[in-house]
């Protein structure tokens, strides 16, 4: 889940495509018409309402639907108006964008609305309860932008993913549909995620396991396929994959392995049903955090660095797939080192923890003596009212934001950000394109 947060990635290349840069990411989809870039926000105060203290161009609708979730998965009320500020960001069609800047504006051809944005959205509204209206007019846009694969991708009509498809099924199954039974030309999201799932003893390269280092890459998924259709290993993509092969959401409960899977003695087993899917998918991700109890950045040139976001959602994905004894090493390095990226990322960095101490059996609240839960409210507007849905919700701009959002100006010199938009693009493609060969 880690890269497909960052909404940035679609906004840069978007921009870059529209433009005719010709990076080729096949992100550039029909909510950006006219190869025009999505209009940027002006510089603003934070809405009211809205969790995090950061600019919330790029992450406003999904760092809100987070913090909505894990504070619900703990029994806790969201602050005043928060419930109100996510559903006012929705389109009339039912999507949502990452960040609508004016909320009473009708959404259009040019209004930047994404899969992940608008799944993640469902399943926080569909937790806080009371507006399955606004739910099921989400859902019902998502339905109509399935791909002929069964899958979605980051944006209607682009190419599927397995992350994209994957918050999906977690949005499907929050509102109480099947996501075996939502198919598209014959295809179900299963079908969508088992077509990234590489087969046991195969290390990405198509030979049987022992070329390229000869490191086996079995069970994991792709993000997506490269261009000659080959699939590469990807934490992100695998962490996201098996809650979708489970048709879990962001919070899931500890699993329980089937026979089969249990009997397998911590191997990749044959086979391509969900439970398999999920065991050897678990089996990758734990033989990666087995070393260090950290997943690393796929980000070029910090491929060495962790990457706590994805770890946080490795140790979901094991636990929800049966395998809570591989969820304590890394649970015990994330305990120690969470901070300073939890204080700098804010709601969704917490809700994530949140998320993977409540699936491996802990206590948010006390997570190596610190309380989780406190610290994503203290993220959130004042809790000052029983019925936050009342509370009228005041998103006027006063003055310039703190964060590292774009501001108008960036988009007003596009020009010169051209060179910065291709240079982002190739490390984000990187990113979000999951070591994508050429």
């Amino acid at each position: 889940m880690n890269v497909r947060r960052s909404a940035a990635v679609v906004a840069v290349l978007a921009v870059t495509a529209g433009l005719g840069t010709g990076l080729g990411t096949g992100f550039a989809s029909a909510a950006f018409a006219d190869d025009a870039a999505p209009s940027a926000s002006p510089s603003q105060a934070i809405p009211t309402g809205l969790y995090g203290s950061t600019e919330p161009t790029y992450d406003g609708v999904w760092r809100q639907s987070l913090a909505l979730l894990a504070l619900d998965t703990v029994g806790e009320k969201p602050g005043a108006g928060a419930v109100e500020w996510l559903v006012g960001q929705q389109c009339a069609s039912g999507a949502f964008a990452a960040y609508r800047a004016d909320a009473t504006a009708k959404c259009d051809a040019k209004t930047a609305v994404d899969t992940n944005s608008t799944a993640a959205a469902v399943q926080a509204l569909a937790a806080v309860g009371g507006r399955d209206a606004e739910a099921g007019r989400a859902v019902g846009w998502l339905k109509d932008n399935q791909n002929k694969d069964g899958g979605w991708g980051y944006t209607a009509g682009g190419p599927s993913d397995a992350n994209s498809t994957s918050v999906v099924i977690g949005a499907l199954t929050a509102v109480g549909e099947a996501p075996e039974k939502q198919e598209k030309a014959g295809k179900s999201p299963y079908d969508a995620l088992r077509a990234l799932a590489l087969p046991c003893g195969d290390d990405g390269d198509g030979d049987d396991g022992e070329g390229d280092g000869g490191k086996k890459d079995g069970g994991a998924f792709a993000y997506q396929p490269d261009k000659k259709g080959g699939l590469a290993a990807n934490a992100d993509a695998t962490a996201a994959a098996v809650l979708g092969v489970l048709g879990e959401g962001f919070v899931a409960e500890a699993g329980k392995e089937g026979k089969e899977a249990a009997a397998s003695g911590g191997k990749c087993v044959p086979g391509d049903s969900p439970e398999d899917l999920a065991h050897n998918g678990a089996v990758y991700l734990a033989g990666d955090l087995a070393a260090d109890g950290y997943l690393k950045s796929a980000l070029a040139g910090a491929e060495d660095q962790p990457d706590h976001g994805n770890t946080a959602d490795a140790v979901v994905a094991l636990a929800a797939a049966g395998d809570n004894d591989a969820t304590g090493k890394p649970l015990a390095w994330l305990e120690k080192n969470y901070g300073v990226w939890a204080a700098k990322a804010g709601p969704a960095a917490y809700a994530q923890l949140v998320f993977a101490v409540h699936a491996s059996g802990g206590d948010p609240r006390d997570f190596g003596g610190a309380d989780l839960v406190a610290q994503l409210k203290d993220t959130g507007p004042a809790r000052d009212v029983d019925d936050y849905s009342s509370v009228p919700v005041d998103d006027t701009a006063a003055g310039e934001a703190d964060g590292d959002g774009l501001g108008a100006g960036a988009w007003s010199a596009i020009g010169l950000g051209l060179v910065v938009a291709a240079v982002v693009g190739f490390v984000l493609v990187r990113a979000r394109g999951k070591r994508r060969e050429a």
